[in-house]
């Protein structure tokens, strides 16, 4: 299997590897498998070359394949694996330009676009002074938050493989290998394509949350973020003595990291305190081992000798102190090394993160505290780094000690904020259940807003504890004890371990207040962020009066003065656009943001907002650099939150060249929008003509969804029910259990099944109605959009993903899906057609571009290139699926053979978009 490439070297990569894999196919399914496979792939080449009598043929050769599921297993084995070795050789690709580009800016003295240096220097032509950076500095908080979102396909085994085959390819392409070298690197890569042939997809069931703990929440701190954190921070002090060589600057260590894998609860109910509990003990003992490992290599390093030269006398004086009381035997050790103090400390260092292990292990106790903390072992390597600088070990201190200090600062011995999440109607289920039971109301749900408000902000004022001592029913038991969880966790671990605490679906100031009070109760008040969560387009509308309202309440207002008048509010980008459709509930994120900015500086509080962000368009996703430049720049000011979640994290933390440039990139817009953001003169009139063509593109939408053969239709002609069985995350797809509401799916599943049947309507859908009534053939009006796509950035990243969104999408292989429908259903494949052609027609006349991505061509070409190797997965899907929805006689073996080549389809199908949900 091959296909040409625009670019010489990853055509030849790709070329290389499709014949090994075309070796591997013959060898492992026969001659005759592979010449089947080779005639789909050549149809289907030939369909996309316009032939359209082909497409009817492929469909033939599909559903005769299907009815041999053997031959089925190996076609779409064949098709996905492709996809995994064309992603591989796509990412090398990537991970070469980014080289060759970091070193022409090196050797031209000039800095890369979108780096940290590039931020710094926009800082300084904006004529920011040394001091101005240096508050800027101070504003930045910066935290990605991994979520366990279920996006990511692929199993951990395959990352596992396809890493293997990744270092074997960067081996293969090393100017430092030799040529005589190549042959064994050949038959290693062929191996570990055997290996990805022989080996399953998909998972046999689903994760656990502490799977996906370690999956997710660890690995990639253990395999990227560990080393390529440290050196962002270096990229900046290296920055900053370029730009400013006149000043020395102090860096904060604003860049953490947060997570939700353990600590979100909102729909799981397989996250319980226990695995909470058991999240936590991972988090810190991944950080405690990779510390033992640091302090282990700065013992072999730091030989340094009194008899050559000083130690500071505090030091000595410290680790006097620490010798005294030990024993004779563990005396004897260190009396070998009683002229290197530093390694004497280090030995104390690595036994006490060896306890601190073991500890980490046993039942958390008051009576049993850590023998060390983070602050601790942090203030411990300062002294070893303030001794040497002051001993003419400076040198020293660079590398590995250096690192190790931004380390602990960023990691502590938390590794990540974890962040609990529950629904608001958990907690007023709870709070109405408690005060029944203290008898302070029998019927708190029939009470109204105010009255609510009244109540809960008198009790949180009140010294009357509510909840301890008590036994209520499971699910109050369950929403009262993560707060005394949370309670340990911050005097066990640190106050870091868990900081924020998130209420979706947050409607009104009582769902804030109902919190409040249970933090109350766990003497929290003033110790955890409690987070809005905002996600319906009404909600995103109401949300500032909301935050007026709440900083008007007493109670809170002291829980706001314990936080230093700090706010987090977050903002949700999945629901809100199956709420309201792309472009209505963008402009809604971008009014929220801003209005919610201004709520915030007229009540003198600092807001941080948290983007609720996932990898596809039509779930907030894009590029991360453009997203953050093209929000109101007053809403960001330095600090952010952001969601990274599932295929996102891997696509962005498996390689450490790749992990590097997407944090340059984050850093450089957060900086960026920290610093003097252009203001537009026509801001308003183009807010007046947002609000009016997203109302448009609203009505549109709601039309779509809300049509009789709506629910019919998605339910057929989309692969919903194989999204909803993939064991691919441990939490359900939809909030409550046999529902059929589109209300009450998961933003997820929502978008992966438009995106499986190609038809991709969450990025797109309503935008062509919209542009087409407001503009209503006026050529004024035309222009008017072309000048907001030229000179708002909003406006043209907004359309710039819009575009993405209708290159993806294919009408064609739509109405595969289509066919699996009722006929009456069918009028709505109709509807999606024809508002396809209307919103490429319109947004091409507003882009003034010729074709879809026109200005991304790399992009384009890869969508064209990759388009035919899709194709014949989706159509052994259709084939796959009419199987078995029609044929009523199939054996349970044949059924059960079926659903996992289907689950397969899907993973190949989403390998080949790059994109899941």
């Amino acid at each position: 299997m091959s296909t040409e490439d625009s670019n010489p070297q990853i055509g030849e990569t790709i070329r290389m590897l499709g014949n090994l894999l075309g070796e591997v196919i013959v060898d492992q399914a026969g001659k005759a498998t592979f010449e089947l496979e080779e005639e789909i792939r050549t149809l289907s080449i030939a369909c996309r070359d316009g032939d359209n009598s082909g497409r009817q043929c492929l469909a033939e050769i599909m559903r005769s394949v299907s009815q041999d599921l053997p031959k089925a297993a190996s076609i779409v084995k064949a098709f996905s694996t492709y996809f995994r070795l064309v992603n591989l050789a796509e990412l090398h690709q990537r991970v070469s330009i980014l080289a060759q580009r970091e070193n022409s800016a090196y050797l031209e003295n000039s800095p890369m676009d979108e780096s940290v240096w590039d931020a710094v220097s926009t800082l300084k032509a904006e004529q920011f002074t040394a001091g101005d950076v240096q508050e800027v500095l101070q504003k930045l908080a910066i935290t990605p938050v991994f979520t366990a979102h279920p996006t990511e396909s692929r199993r951990k085994t395959i990352r596992q493989i396809l890493n293997r085959l990744s270092g074997l390819l960067r081996q293969y392409q090393s100017s430092a290998t030799l040529e005589s070298q190549k042959p064994e690197l050949i038959r290693q890569l062929s191996s570990c394509i055997v290996l990805l042939w022989q080996s399953d997809e998909t998972r046999e069931r689903r994760p656990t949350v502490l799977d996906e703990v370690r999956n997710t929440g660890l690995y990639f701190f253990e395999q990227t973020l560990f080393d390529v954190v440290p050196k962002i921070y270096q990229e900046l002090n290296d920055a900053l003595k370029t730009v400013f060589p006149e000043q020395d600057f102090d860096v904060p260590s604003f860049l953490k990291y947060g997570s939700w894998i353990g600590g979100d609860r909102d729909g799981n109910p397989l996250v319980t305190d226990e695995v909470t509990e058991n999240a936590l003990r991972a988090q810190k003992d991944q950080a405690l081992e990779r510390y033992e490992s640091d302090v282990f290599q700065l013992y072999e390093l730091l030989s340094v000798s009194t008899n050559r030269v000083p130690c500071d006398s505090g030091f000595l004086s410290e680790l006097e102190s620490d010798l005294a009381p030990l024993q004779s035997s563990d005396s004897e050790v260190l009396d070998r090394f009683h002229h290197e103090p530093y390694r004497q400390k280090l030995i104390l260092l690595y036994r006490q993160l060896q306890k601190a292990r073991k500890a980490n292990q046993q039942p958390w106790s008051e009576e049993q505290p850590d023998c060390i903390d983070s602050d601790q072992f942090l203030n411990t390597l300062i002294s070893i780094r303030d001794s040497l600088i002051e001993n003419k070990g400076a040198e020293l201190v660079h590398g590995i000690l250096e690192n190790l200090i931004r380390r602990v600062e960023v990691f502590g011995f938390h590794l990540a904020t974890l962040d609990v999440r529950q629904h608001a109607g958990k907690h007023r289920a709870a709070i109405a259940e408690v005060l029944d039971t203290f008898e302070i109301t029998e019927d708190y749900l029939s009470l109204g807003e105010q009255e609510k408000i009244d109540l809960l902000s008198g009790l949180i004022e009140s010294k009357r504890p509510l909840t301890r001592s008590m036994n209520f029913s499971e699910d109050t038991n369950n929403v009262l004890s993560i707060f005394e969880l949370i309670a340990t966790a911050q005097r066990r671990i640190g106050g870091e371990a868990m900081q924020t605490y998130i209420i979706s679906m947050t409607e009104s100031v009582s769902n804030m207040l109902e919190v409040l009070l249970l933090m109350k109760n766990a003497d929290l008040v003033g110790k955890l962020d409690l987070v809005p969560l905002f996600e319906t387009v009404a909600d995103l509308k109401q949300a500032p009066e909301t935050m007026k309202l709440l900083f008007g309440n007493s109670s809170y207002q002291q829980h706001l003065n314990a936080r230093l008048q700090r706010q987090q509010i977050m903002i949700g980008y999945s629901d809100s656009n199956k709420d309201g459709g792309y472009l209505r509930a963008n402009w809604m994120l971008f009014t929220a943001q801003r209005n919610l900015a201004e709520t915030c500086n007229q009540h003198g509080v600092r807001l941080t907002l948290f983007h609720g962000r996932g990898g596809s368009l039509g779930r907030g996703g894009g590029p991360a650099n453009r997203a953050i430049l093209s929000q109101p720049p007053e809403s960001v000011d330095g600090r952010i939150r952001v969601t990274e979640q599932g295929e996102v994290v891997s696509s962005r933390y498996s390689d450490h060249s790749v992990a590097k440039r997407h944090l340059q990139q984050l850093l450089h817009a957060v900086i960026c929008s920290t610093g003097k953001r252009p203001q537009y003169d026509k801001a308003e009139r183009w807010g007046k003509i947002m609000d009016e063509i997203s109302e448009v593109a609203f009505q549109k939408y709601r039309s779509l969804v809300e049509h009789p053969k709506f629910i019919e239709y998605f339910q057929t002609a989309t692969p919903i029910e194989l999204v909803e069985f993939l064991n691919i995350g441990s939490r359900p797809s939809r909030r409550k259990k046999a529902s059929m509401s589109i209300d009450d799916l998961r933003a997820i599943p929502w978008v992966f099944s438009w995106t499986q049947c190609r038809a991709n309507i969450s990025s797109w859908f309503g935008i062509g109605s919209a542009i087409e009534q407001w503009c209503q053939s006026d050529s004024a009006k035309q222009q008017e959009l072309n000048e907001m796509y030229r000179e708002w950035l909003f406006f043209r990243t907004l359309f710039n993903n819009v575009h993405l969104g209708l290159a993806r999408a294919d009408m064609d292989i739509a109405a595969l899906y289509a066919e699996l429908a009722a006929p009456d259903a069918r009028v709505v494949f109709d509807l999606i057609k024809d508002e396809f052609a209307l919103t490429s027609t319109c947004v091409l006349q507003v882009t003034g571009h010729q074709e879809l991505l026109e200005t991304e061509q790399w992009l384009q070409h890869s969508i064209r290139v990759r388009n035919p190797y899709v194709d014949p997965l989706n159509y052994i899907q259709v084939a796959l699926l009419e199987r078995l929805r029609n044929e009523t006689d199939l054996a349970d073996a044949d059924k059960t053979e079926i659903r996992r080549l289907l689950a397969d389809s899907v993973n190949g199908i989403a390998a080949g978009l790059q994109n899941v949900g």
